[in-house]
């Protein structure tokens, strides 16, 4: 079986962060790192690789190496609380080519990782970014704010191409897991999907409260989670669920992580593994092939004392980069004035 190294990250409102590494065979959540990194509470955190990246109200962005549990820096250059985080990692490469940052002013930075020089900040929205989904291609990016627009950027150029009006406030947006063909958007306790080429409307989820995290799937399932404390999985192909976790937690569950899925990311061997967060400091690891039991029990559970706000993770097949190699860039990135 391939070398493969699940981890899993969250922020919590007292600044700090929480970082672990999960055994699928011995079913536990080993601790690597907590840091008080910022000097408020902690808004978003990313993963890619070994590289996590944590976004604050302090305005500052945080770096940190996952296998070395260090801290590589941080990244200044917004000028209000970060709100979203998503790195840009081609599926050959085992580390991210770019960051990409969202604020509460409306703007968007674009850093390259390869040492994660700054690229370049432009203005997405009137008002706060809610959040950034990052295309699988890693040309474009939709952002959702609070000027109640979605905003569609060309990474590629360094500029907004596409914005319109929604009826209501979107709180996220997600590409779906696989091709990037459709995407969704949460407002309030709907849940909407829509195609990616020309954003028309396919259908909606009716949640029974309010959405606060989702996380695709490559199986064709989306999962949801929020103030009714369960973990749904909704099938995107017919609108409906799937099954669903009730009362994954005692409280609002603010992360959702897909590590494994029926698309194979560490060998038929590996059960089906999803993470949930809830605001209460609880993080836990479910076999979501167990779902149809009554009230399946969680694979690990770990209890952080700390009132989380966000959950990021990656499932990482380690591979030795060619000799020689760099790390590219965006294809044909210019990021024109």
């Amino acid at each position: 079986m391939s070398n493969t190294r699940m981890s899993l990250v969250a922020g919590s409102y007292e600044r700090f962060i929480w970082g672990f590494t999960l055994n699928p065979k011995t079913q536990t959540l080993t601790p690597l790192f907590t840091y008080p990194s910022h000097l408020s509470l902690i808004k978003t955190v990313a993963v890619s690789g070994s590289v996590v990246a944590s976004g604050g109200a302090d305005d500052t962005i945080h770096l940190y190496n996952l296998s070395a549990a260090s801290s590589l820096g941080s990244l200044n250059h917004h000028s209000a609380t970060v709100t979203a985080l998503s790195f840009y990692a081609p599926p050959n490469l085992p580390y991210p080519r770019n960051l990409i940052s969202a604020a509460a002013d409306g703007s968007l930075c674009l850093y390259d990782a390869d040492g994660f020089v700054h690229l370049k900040t432009l203005t997405v929205h009137r008002k706060a970014v809610n959040d950034l989904a990052l295309h699988p291609s890693g040309k474009l990016a939709l952002t959702v704010g609070r000027d109640e627009c979605l905003a569609m950027v060309n990474l590629v150029r360094g500029r907004r191409s596409f914005c319109c009006r929604l009826d209501k406030e979107a709180s996220l947006v997600r590409f779906d897991a696989g091709g990037g063909d459709n995407f969704f958007m949460a407002t309030e306790e709907k849940v909407s999907v829509h195609n990616a080429e020309d954003a028309r409307l396919l259908f909606e989820l009716e949640c029974p409260n309010r959405v606060l995290c989702a996380a695709p799937a490559k199986n064709g399932l989306l999962y949801t989670g929020g103030e009714d404390r369960n973990i749904t999985a909704w099938d995107i192909n017919s609108g409906k669920v799937a099954y669903c976790i009730e009362e994954a937690h005692t409280a609002r569950v603010k992360g959702i992580v897909v590590l494994t899925d029926s698309d194979g990311a560490t060998g038929g061997d590996d059960p089906y593994l999803v993470a949930s967060a809830s605001s209460d400091g609880i993080i836990r690891v479910w076999d979501v092939r167990m779902a149809a039991m009554e009230r399946p029990n969680p694979l690990a559970e770990c209890k952080t004392q700390s009132r989380l706000t966000c959950l990021a993770g990656s499932c990482l097949k380690f591979k030795r980069p060619q000799a020689g190699k760099s790390n590219p860039k965006i294809e044909d990135q210019t990021m024109e004035g």
